[in-house]
């Protein structure tokens, strides 16, 4: 069944044909004109109530559709879930930084919700897993002590910012040390600083480092600096990527973001997965409201080399691997079928969402649907979607599942 999908135009995302998302909408749907001065930053595929999809040839929501439908979300599902598609699959284009942030684990999400529904719209976790398309750039998980000393070392604008006892400690800490420890208080004194003092040290620095020859500031990472100052001057979050691991992503690669972990999408576009839920507490490079205390709080301060990060899928078999993390909200099938080839997805217990990302054919489960790039299938629990590249092309989609 194919699905009319939301596109959110939130100001970081792309613009017009530049964004992955915006090419996705025109070529499923030709008749959508492309406003080139618009940002589209996310396609959201799923029953969320901020972006529900609609079955096309029924003109009805899939939340409604599968209420009175229960064979779609199959038995295992139901049982652990209810009457639900659980997770949110998205393709994301990035233009401008998103907040740093991280998500609340399930039972801290519950007490934030209780106590402050407001700010926290719903109980649920929100782990999720992107997967870059096109080259992707993130901040991910604290750096190795030894890395964020050195950069303190050579930044004595930030060092002096932060509380002489927290960076005392700090740099006589050995590598091996407890990161939880002696970490946090540094980055709570980060987060905590004047906002005058944080604006004055940022153009300190980056006056500073815009005289240094182009090695240093490479190594320094001026450039990144600069543009992060350029977007959100005189924010906190500009100082991140000395704290952060700052990865690029080549397409195909990707990142799990476990609860507590700090992240921020810098650029790029990526196939995202998560679980159903909008539970973001945000540090930084945002105008939106920020939760310094809750943040600093429930960080998880443990150092992270980059290799530690990728998150690598599984070979199923010689047309598809998946990506399977450690939660049962959702797993991420990548499935290519040459010209010349026909596929059929393995059959699953659990309902999916698939988005063709590449190529040309058909889609059949009962009724064939013309696949091409941005058309997005709902399919049943236990079916199985056959896929026929057009002479002369390949299929590449991306399949949402259950991971029950």
């Amino acid at each position: 069944m194919e699905l009319q999908c939301k596109v959110q135009n939130y100001d970081w995302g792309k613009l017009g044909l530049d964004s992955t998302v915006a090419k996705l909408l025109s070529s499923a749907h030709p008749d959508i004109a492309i406003d080139p001065s618009k940002a589209y930053a996310e396609l959201w595929m799923g029953t969320h109530p901020n972006g529900p999809s609609m079955i096309i040839e029924r003109g009805v929501l899939l939340s409604e559709y599968i209420k009175d439908n229960l064979d779609a979300i199959g038995p295992e599902v139901r049982k652990k879930f209810g009457v639900t598609v659980p997770f949110l699959f998205k393709i994301l284009s990035i233009r401008k930084a998103l907040s740093i942030q991280a998500h609340p684990k399930k039972e801290h999400a519950e007490e934030l919700h209780k106590n402050f529904p407001d700010m926290y719209k719903d109980p649920n976790h929100k782990p999720e897993l992107a997967i870059a398309l096109t080259p992707f750039e993130a901040l991910c998980g604290f750096r190795p002590l030894v890395e964020i000393q050195n950069f303190l070392k050579k930044l004595p604008e930030v060092a002096n910012m932060l509380s002489k006892e927290s960076i005392d400690n700090f740099l006589a800490q050995q590598e091996q040390g407890d990161s939880q420890i002696v970490l946090k208080p540094v980055f709570h004194s980060l987060m905590t600083s004047d906002k005058t003092v944080v604006a004055s040290t940022l153009k300190a620095l980056l006056e500073r480092l815009e005289k240094e020859d182009v090695p240093t500031q490479s190594s320094l990472l001026y450039p990144l600096l600069k543009r992060l100052h350029n977007d959100f001057p005189g924010d906190v979050g500009c100082l991140s990527p000395y704290f952060m691991n700052y990865m690029l992503l080549n397409p195909g690669q990707a990142i799990f973001l476990k609860p507590n972990l700090p992240h921020a999408y810098l650029s790029g576009d990526c196939v995202e997965c998560m679980a159903c839920s909008d539970n973001v507490v945000r540090a930084g490079l945002t105008p939106k409201h920020i939760d310094v205390p809750t943040l600093v709080d429930m960080l998880d301060y443990s150092s992270y080399a980059q290799e530690q990060l990728l998150f690598n899928p599984q070979l199923e078999d010689c047309n598809s691997c998946v990506w399977r993390p450690p939660v049962p909200d959702f797993a991420v099938v990548r499935i290519k079928v040459e010209s010349g080839d026909s596929y059929n997805t393995q059959n699953r217990s659990s309902p999916s969402l698939i988005i063709i990302t590449s190529g040309q054919g058909e889609a059949c489960d009962t009724e064939p649907v013309a696949a091409k790039p941005g058309v997005v299938i709902f399919l049943k629990a236990s079916r199985q979607l056959t896929l026929t590249p057009a002479e002369g092309h390949h299929l590449e989609v991306y399949q949402a599942i259950c991971n029950v």
